[in-house]
């Protein structure tokens, strides 16, 4: 996060009939990062939303875009501000009646002066960045649920908007959907360098895309910060909310959570530094889940990734530890293990993968180069977390790869 915020509101309130939805809110929100909006339902999530794109105006306070307010803009300048944004509907909001092309081309046609072959060039130009091909002429109901996201990503990305806002974009899926929605949003907001906003009820699982994440309570912010922010806040009611909705297990890939598998890291941290009894920590990456959502698509990347958790947990003991520590990573927590020892852990999964019929259901993913990065770390009691990640994380070295 670098210099002034890109969108900030200050004190905004809105009352809807008697109800005062938005009561003092503030937040910033930084260009090129996303931020994730959490808060209970009714709390007012979507409401914000819709004052951040401007379909909204707030009853009192003020909204800035880049330090100048939203209110003392004059009407074309309004228009010109709303040609920034794009908005991606909960249940993607594809017309039915209209064919792929048609219904990511609607943004552009409903622009005056808009030419027919410049609007035909860019629609197959954002359908092929997308990894949309031979759909043109589909229409939604023909279409999976994962490419009708895709799609309906496509159509917002089509005005190559400045800031994509996403509404709950990930309700009602299966964990390996949500998943692949969220590493899309993720994967794709690196490639067009978009402001993401997302309104979401996952948690943690919006943590590993989110830089920035605002908890919104009782029509105020309750808690702004980073992910990491958020997950060590002393707030009775911040933290009430979080270990409300945050399933003891990863969704995904059915290992811990990522705050059980810190306390367990704790536990072991309290053991060391009391009894002298030696652990270590194993942060495995998959390095390359990118080419795999290019190649075969970002169901498919979860799914390998979710192959691979498994693999690692049925070569563990059963009083290690593993969660999943970010988007593509997992942190292995070896009890009564030096550093020597956990290399061996790693070399034993590294001999078993090779023998592994681990990915051969995908066809595509066979085509991929995969490949798995190990850091090694042996734990010192005056260690702290932040230092034990970056010493993993700079120490990771290739220990599997798999070349087709």
């Amino acid at each position: 996060m670098t210099g002034s915020p890109l969108i900030q509101l200050q004190d905004v309130v809105k009352t809807l009939g008697v109800n005062r939805v938005l009561d003092g809110i503030n937040l910033s929100i930084h260009r090129g990062e996303i931020t994730a909006i959490i808060g209970k339902s009714g709390s007012g999530k979507s409401v914000l939303l819709k004052h951040i794109i401007g379909l909204l105006e707030p009853d009192g306070g003020a909204i800035l875009f880049e330090g100048r307010t939203t209110s003392a803009m004059s009407a074309p300048e309004k228009r010109a501000l709303k040609q920034k944004f794009s908005y991606v509907f909960q249940d993607t909001a594809l017309f039915d009646f209209l064919t792929v092309l048609e219904n990511v081309a609607l943004p552009l046609v409903e622009r005056r002066g808009a030419v027919p072959a410049e609007i035909h060039r860019r629609v197959r130009e954002k359908l092929n960045q997308l990894d949309l091909y031979d759909v043109d002429y589909k229409y939604p109901s023909q279409l999976s649920g994962g490419m009708k996201k895709r799609v309906a990503l496509a159509r917002a990305l089509v005005t190559d908007p400045e800031i994509v806002l996403f509404d709950e974009p990930t309700t009602g899926l299966d964990p390996i959907r949500k998943n692949a929605v969220h590493s899309m949003i993720s994967d794709y907001q690196r490639r067009f360098g978009f402001t993401g906003v997302v309104v979401s009820h996952e948690i943690p699982d919006i943590f590993f895309i989110a830089q920035r994440v605002a908890m919104i309570d009782a029509g105020r912010i309750r808690f702004e910060g980073t992910p990491d922010d958020i997950q060590r806040a002393s707030d009775r009611e911040v933290r009430n909310f979080i270990e409300g909705l945050e399933s003891p297990r990863d969704d995904l890939t059915g290992i811990v959570s990522q705050s059980i598998g810190q306390q367990h890291l704790r536990q072991e941290m309290s053991r060391l530094q009391r009894h002298q009894i030696p652990f270590s920590i194993v942060l495995m990456s998959m390095d390359n889940l990118e080419d795999i959502d290019r190649i075969a698509g970002h169901m498919a990347s979860q799914t390998v990734f979710k192959l691979f958790a498994d693999h690692v947990i049925q070569n563990s003991y059963l009083t290690d530890t593993c969660f999943r520590y970010a988007i593509n990573k997992i942190l292995v927590v070896l009890p009564d293990t030096d550093e020597a020892q956990a290399r061996s852990f790693c070399l034993k999964i590294s001999r078993t993968m090779r023998h592994s019929a681990l990915f051969d259901s995908f066809d595509t993913v066979r085509e991929v180069c995969y490949s798995v990065s190990a850091g090694v770390v042996q734990v010192q009691p005056d260690s702290g977390l932040e230092d034990l990640i970056a010493a993993a994380e700079s120490g990771q070295t290739i220990f599997y790869e798999c070349r087709k």
